[in-house]
């Protein structure tokens, strides 16, 4: 549909009719040019998630276990470590993509990509400068709000450009799975917000540039199920049935799940901690079911360029939400949960969406980024395998550790972290060179 909406534009700029040749030449180029960018996102994302992030994360882990506890690490590291994951890797990866996607900005002229370049330039520059001011305590006071404002503004610039893109039937019903999305990016929205004021707030009042604990712990709430859950969920249902063969999604479902998990977020920012993990806990439930990942497919899953366990990886990240729901019931009930907690969230944002990334990311960024192919499905099993591993080591050590449970589980801490920086390390090998090799499209050029 875009190539024939996308000569008629030209032309009418040009005020001449193009050649196919012509055609097939300017839509190639445009298309070479959105690759580059979703690119940049991605290679700036991996870089947070393999330096700022992960090894930050297993650094802080191995002086936790090394001291038996908990309290040892300065929350400003482990604050940090939890941005560069979330608004540095998940957020690079969210709004490369959505540059990619918007059908307006595909057929726009070349100079249309320049806000997709600035809001590149803003958002890498705002996550770096919060990972450099939670580290080095450097004039934090500026540079906490003014890494949050870049953050911001990236994200308000993405927006304009999202918006811009209108249906060619202005009475069309949007699709269930992007009323999610839409619904994530909402969320996305407000917790850049909420960074802001808290950035605002700490640099008047605060002592440190770390979050206070209660506003913290509601915040990771906040941001783990608000906007990450969400966007997963969507795109769930948009590629699963494709990718898997599963049956048509239970749109209704989908819906009241969403609902209901909303319902459970604001509900733990009120504080109303039984009642959000009661309802968390349930949306997890209901949106396995709407999706239907445990019902026999209805045609064999397409694991052409990736690992033929591709499916099976899929639907072990949909046990961990549930597994993270649970956690959280479970934690709401006792007075000292630090361990459960900390198990619930690793269970979300490693075992659940770090996963999902792991294995749509590899199956679909590789054809965004100029129709390449995956570089090593061997890789591609590796990392899933071994983020698998250490998700369970860290999860069940977590709960043993921290709940005074196991001392020996203290020791087992360290080979979880270490065990997921392989697989942090796999993906991103395999992602690096899928992306250095050239796409069909290059090679057709060539030839």
């Amino acid at each position: 549909m875009s190539t024939q909406v996308l000569p008629t534009t030209i032309e009418e700029r040009a005020g001449r009719r193009f050649s196919p040749e012509e055609i097939f030449r300017i839509t190639s180029a445009r298309e070479q040019a959105l690759s580059r960018l979703l690119v940049a996102y991605i290679v700036a994302g991996v870089a947070f998630m393999l330096l700022p992030g992960t090894f930050l994360g297993v650094w802080n882990l191995l002086a936790i276990s090394g001291r038996q506890a908990a309290e040892s690490i300065s929350a400003t590291w482990i604050q940090a470590h939890g941005q560069a994951q979330v608004f540095g890797w998940i957020g690079s990866f969210i709004l490369g993509i959505g540059f990619y996607s918007v059908p307006k900005l595909r057929r726009a002229e070349p100079v249309a990509l320049a806000p997709g370049w600035i809001a590149w330039g803003l958002w890498t520059s705002g996550v770096l400068l919060r990972w450099t001011s939670n580290i080095y305590l450097w004039e934090w006071r500026l540079l906490l709000p003014l890494s949050a404002a870049l953050q911001l503004s990236a994200f308000l610039i993405f927006a304009k450009a999202v918006s811009s893109h209108r249906p060619a039937d202005e009475s069309e019903v949007l699709d269930t799975w992007v009323r999610l999305v839409m619904g994530a990016t909402v969320g996305l929205f407000l917790a850049l917000v909420m960074n802001l004021a808290a950035g605002v707030y700490l640099a008047l009042l605060g002592e440190s540039p770390a979050l206070p604990h209660v506003f913290n712990q509601r915040y990771l709430v906040f941001i783990a199920w608000g906007f990450l859950v969400p966007f997963v969920w969507g795109f769930s249902a948009r590629w699963l049935p494709v990718f898997l063969g599963l049956r048509p999604v239970r749109e209704k479902w989908l819906r009241r799940a969403f609902v209901i998990n909303s319902a459970g977020v604001v509900s733990a920012l009120f504080g109303w901690i039984h009642i959000a993990t009661a309802l968390l806990f349930l949306a997890t439930l209901l949106v396995t079911f709407a999706v239907r990942l445990w019902e026999a497919s209805r045609q064999p899953a397409k694991t052409r360029g990736v690992h033929p366990t591709f499916p099976l990886f899929v639907r072990s990240a949909y046990v961990w939400l549930v597994m993270a729901g649970a956690l959280g019931v479970w934690a709401a009930q006792l007075d000292h949960a630090a361990g459960i907690w900390g198990a619930s969230r690793h269970a979300l944002t490693v075992g659940f969406v770090s996963m999902m990334v792991f294995s749509i990311g590899q199956r679909v960024l590789p054809a965004f980024a100029g129709m390449k192919l995956l570089f090593s499905t061997r890789i591609m099993f590796l990392s899933t395998a071994t983020l698998t591993i250490g998700c369970l080591l860290r999860v069940s050590s977590e709960v043993l550790a921290y709940q005074n449970y196991a001392g020996w589980a203290w020791k087992v801490l360290p080979i979880s972290a270490i065990t997921e920086m392989a697989a942090v390390s796999f993906f991103a090998l395999n992602l690096l060179m899928t992306l250095s090799k050239p796409g069909t499209g290059e090679l057709a050029k060539k030839r």
